[in-house]
């Protein structure tokens, strides 16, 4: 397993990579923002030590600019910082973990470990279809750059139908995740709100965003 770290204080740097080593890991050092975003695009790596605090560039700005550039590595961030905003932003940013310092050796190891045990499956902080952009973090969809309206609801089933494109969604499997369980209402109230974001992105975006698949359920993305 290969590692890159990005910790620009020496001393802290040298004791997480020894720690590392002696596990087993690979493990790339820099100490440079603008060097991390360089490996981190270049190398296949299976994890990433990132510090918040860097010269060049910090370090929200370097996992968010790794998952634009498709880089699926997980990333654990380290920061003194113990605001509850900062580990938000870095969440959002794309990190798959927050660890605050000074922190037990051991905790960053377990951490580490349970990250590659997860792998690397695509999960961008922004999703994108067909020049529909939609952001969980700010609760935003743009279509070709313009803000679209949505309501909560019309936004969390846009989200669902988002995260599974060129999947075909049944209604049940719709409603499922988008009410829940408890849900008394009209039966046809997947149908009814699909046709509310549809008449959003339609004229003057010409989008056919969300497909029906008769006698199934929806679709997002090739036909």
């Amino acid at each position: 397993m290969r590692i890159l770290l990005v910790e620009d204080e020496r001393k802290m740097a040298r004791a997480i990579r020894r720690g590392l080593e002696q596990e087993g890991y690979a493990v790339d050092v820099c100490a440079d923002g603008d060097d991390a975003v360089v490996r981190g695009i270049e190398n296949d790596y299976d994890a990433v030590v990132l510090d918040v605090m860097l010269p060049g560039r910090d370090g929200f700005s370097i996992c968010r600019e790794l998952r634009d550039r498709g880089r699926w590595a997980p990333i654990l961030m380290l920061t003194a910082r113990d605001a509850v905003e900062d580990r938000i932003r870095g969440l959002d940013a794309g990190a798959d973990d927050y660890l605050v310092k000074p922190f037990a050796f051991g905790e960053l190891l377990a951490r580490v470990r349970a990250m590659v045990r997860r792998g690397r499956p695509e999960r961008p902080a922004k999703l994108t279809v067909d020049g529909v952009v939609l952001d969980p973090a700010t609760h935003t969809v743009r279509c070709d750059e313009t803000p679209i309206d949505l309501t909560p609801k019309e936004f969390s089933l846009l989200e669902f139908l988002m995260r599974h494109p060129d999947e075909v969604l049944s209604r049940p499997r719709i409603l499922e995740h988008v009410w829940d369980m408890h849900y008394e209402g009209f039966s046809n109230v997947v149908d009814v709100y699909v046709s509310y974001v549809r008449r959003k992105l339609a004229p003057p975006y010409d989008r056919t965003l969300i497909r029906t698949v008769r006698g199934v359920g929806y679709l997002v993305g090739t036909p």
